[in-house]
């Protein structure tokens, strides 16, 4: 399964969505109206991020579901 790209394709997408939830996070943490905007930046790229995460997914295991997953 390390060697099939679209298992470490999806991987990458959740990696990247536990970036930049950590980074809303610790936005969310800072004073001021500016940082609260940033927050909510961040955390609408991170149901961007989460979307194509989760459909990547779905087409991993739809894809090794019809083709045997060797």
């Amino acid at each position: 399964m390390l060697k099939d790209p679209l298992f470490l394709i999806a991987a990458a997408a959740c990696i990247g969505v536990a970036i930049i939830l950590a980074l809303g996070i610790s936005t969310f943490g800072k004073e001021g109206a500016e940082n609260g905007k940033r927050a909510n930046k961040f955390m609408r790229w991170r149901i961007y991020a989460q979307f194509g995460a989760v459909a990547l997914i779905l087409l991993f295991v739809t894809l090794h579901q019809q083709f045997g997953g060797q």
